[in-house]
């Protein structure tokens, strides 16, 4: 079987596996998931949805973060760790928003590159589930799991989605990334991953326990 088909196989179990797959991260609109991104860096989607709660109720949109002291976004941000340089970025960025964007979001992956705080995943996870268009974000479990099933052999995140993208035909980048990350926390866990219960066992050259 080739990379492509593979690939697709890989999808399409894993689509039958969790049909009702989508983000993990918990927004309302496209700054909401801006943020959340921003805050997810190094910390779990489950906190950043229990920090967000609060946060959002706290500041509603750019203009109340660009207003907020630095210190008061880092209180309520203190527990996704790296909470300084995360409070830094959400306020720069909104800042930039207010004056250049009209406070919007915006769908333009290299215009929101340019953002501070935004790396290629998190334009990717915005434009990808905010905006519906095609992108694939390359997260932790992403790298570990496309490595792991062969279907690239690179460490760079942006090598992976690029090899990701001519594999797979547009309409699935952005469920794959979300099909990968939920397989990574459900059953393809990085210290101990279950293969004897893995639905793609057969297609994976790295099984360790069967």
């Amino acid at each position: 079987m080739d990379k492509k088909s593979q690939a697709n196989e890989v999808a399409k179990r894993l689509k039958a596996t969790y049909p009702e797959v989508e983000i993990a991260l918990n927004f309302n609109s496209p700054f909401e998931l801006l943020v959340a991104t921003i805050l997810s860096a190094q910390c779990t989607d489950a906190r950043v949805n229990i920090v967000t709660q609060t946060l959002f109720q706290k500041f509603k949109n750019p203009q109340d973060f660009s207003i907020a002291t630095l210190e008061e976004i880092e209180k309520e941000i203190f527990s996704t760790g790296f909470y300084k340089q995360k409070a830094k970025s959400i306020k720069n960025c909104s800042e930039i928003l207010v004056t250049q964007y009209g406070g919007e979001v915006p769908k333009d992956f290299d215009i929101l590159r340019q953002l501070p705080g935004v790396g290629r995943k998190t334009a990717s996870v915005v434009v990808g589930n905010a905006y519906g268009i095609p992108a694939i974000a390359v997260d932790t479990h992403v790298k570990r799991l496309s490595n792991l099933l062969g279907l690239v052999a690179v460490s760079d995140p942006e090598k992976i989605e690029t090899e990701l993208k001519e594999l797979l035909d547009p309409v699935e980048w952005v469920s794959f990334s979300h099909l990968l990350a939920t397989h990574g926390r459900n059953v393809c866990f990085a210290r101990k991953p279950e293969c004897a219960k893995c639905i793609l066992n057969d297609l994976c050259p790295s099984v360790t326990n069967m």
